[in-house]
């Protein structure tokens, strides 16, 4: 009996396997809902409308959305900015790097940063836009499930783009 199973073949490891996704080509249209600011978004996304010029941009199959808000601007700008860097900040706990990066756009007049935030948190990109003297935009995007970074970082690289091209598109009305 100890023949016959001591002659098996050799067991080798088995190699290391990288999940494949496969995500739909992008192609974006102008935001549709009226606002005192417009950009581009995702055509496959669905745009929820809220109160006070607030918006969600979900990804159904990604089960995910980027939450958009919206303030003026009536000589607050520095409290505005504070209160958006402390929300970033308030990752730090879970986050294991948060990687700044401004946008400057005076064609558009606007004015803006990017936060990439790395680790098991809440919320993996945060932005603000503002023109300095009117408009100031919030947003953040959020998964609806247990943050796992690893898991979900395929889908931030793929919504770090839409993000970058809202910021790269954002007017102000």
């Amino acid at each position: 009996f100890f023949l016959l199973i001591s002659c098996n073949d050799n067991v080798l490891p088995k190699p290391k396997a990288y999940l494949s996704l496969q995500y739909p080509k992008k192609t974006y249209k102008k935001l549709s809902v009226k606002r005192p600011y417009t950009f581009n978004v995702l055509k496959n996304t669905t745009i929820i409308d809220d109160k006070n010029n607030w918006l969600k941009i979900k990804y159904p199959n990604l089960k995910a959305s980027i939450d958009i808000t919206y303030r003026p601007v009536q000589n607050n700008l520095k409290e505005l900015l504070t209160e958006a860097e402390k929300l970033v900040f308030k990752h730090a706990v879970k986050a294991e790097q948060i990687i700044p990066k401004d946008f400057v756009n005076p064609k558009n007049n606007v004015f803006g940063s990017l936060y990439e935030i790395t680790g098991n948190a809440a919320s993996h990109l945060q932005f603000h836009l503002t023109d300095s003297t009117n408009h100031f935009i919030k947003g953040a995007l959020y998964f609806y499930a247990k943050p796992n970074y690893d898991s979900i970082l395929p889908a931030v690289a793929y919504i770090k783009e839409d993000v970058l091209k809202l910021i790269e598109t954002t007017e102000w009305k």
